[in-house]
Formats: structure tokens, C-alpha cells, sequence
């Protein structure tokens, strides 16, 4: 655990230095747990930060990070409620964008989603996303957020807005 913070850290510090080629991204978004997901949490947010460098006219490249907050649901097994517990991660991972058209981007983070909550480990983080702009500093972003953990995955559809922070 120890070992990815620093390499989060190291990766920010980084990329910080260079801040006169890229651009920081902030994100809010909301989205409905889908699979197994959905038996244990009701409603997730996320909050998405960024800082992507220009690669070429069409491809950006840079790191994400984050946090995602799951409600959990009450779950009746054998007659027996239980009260799920809310799920939290933060992200951290590469990031890619490519723009398809004018104003349509398909893109992916990936990396490793830290669980925050008691008895979330985490685990692989993947992200693909479709982002429409809406203007020069605002995107419309539809995504799958979906973190690989011990039996599973924990899997949400998402609708949100981005926006360049220059």
C-alpha cells in the first residue's frame, strides 16, 4: 500500500513540473451499480481529477486519480436483512483519451482503485469512457467504472460533466 502512494505521489510531483504542456481535469458524475454490484449498493458518485498532456492533435495521455462512493442496500437472505455496507475507492491510474471526431473522444483509465472502507482491499481499475464536448472546457462523459476485487468485480454505469481547469 505504502509503495503506491509513493508512486502517486512521485507520479504528481512529476507531472506537475511539466504543467505548462497539459491540462488539469475535474469530473462529477453519478451511476447505477449493474451486475452482483447491484445486489449489495443502490446509487455510486465519483469525483474524477486529471492531468493529461498533449500527445498529438488527436491523443492525450497523463494520470487520474479520484474518489467513488457506493451506497449500500439493505439485502434480505433467508429471511435474514442485512445492511450493506458503502463501498470507497480512490483510483489512481494511467490515463488515455483519443478523439474520434470533432468534439467525441473515446478514452480508458487504468490502474489500481485503493479501497478505503473496512474489508475493501481494492484492486485493478478500468474505466473506458465516451466524452462529448459540449464547449472548449466541458465535456459530457458516459463511462464504465469497474474495480476487479476477491470474487469478483464491482461494476457502475456513469453519466457525467469534466471540465478543463487551466
Amino acid at each position: 500500500m505504502k509503495k503506491v502512494f509513493l508512486f502517486a505521489a512521485f507520479l504528481f510531483v512529476g507531472f506537475g513540473a511539466m504543467q505548462a504542456q497539459g491540462e488539469f481535469r475535474a469530473g462529477i458524475s453519478g451511476g447505477i451499480p449493474i451486475g452482483d454490484t447491484a445486489d449489495f449498493a443502490t446509487f455510486a458518485i465519483a469525483v474524477d481529477l486529471g492531468y493529461l498532456f498533449e500527445i498529438s492533435d488527436e491523443f492525450d495521455a497523463g494520470v487520474a486519480t479520484g474518489y467513488s462512493h457506493s451506497f449500500g442496500e439493505e439485502v434480505t437472505i433467508l429471511g435474514v436483512t442485512i445492511e450493506a455496507e458503502d463501498d470507497q475507492f480512490i483510483p489512481i491510474a494511467a490515463s488515455g483519451r483519443f478523439e474520434v471526431a470533432p468534439n467525441f473522444t473515446l478514452g480508458a483509465d487504468v490502474g489500481y482503485a485503493i479501497g478505503i472502507n473496512d474489508g475493501n482491499d481494492g484492486g485493478f481499475y478500468y474505466s473506458p469512457r465516451a466524452q462529448y464536448s459540449v464547449s472548449e472546457a466541458i465535456d459530457i462523459v458516459a463511462a464504465y467504472r469497474g474495480v476487479s476485487v476477491d470474487g469478483g468485480s464491482w461494476d457502475v454505469i456513469s453519466l457525467g460533466a469534466e471540465f478543463g481547469l487551466d
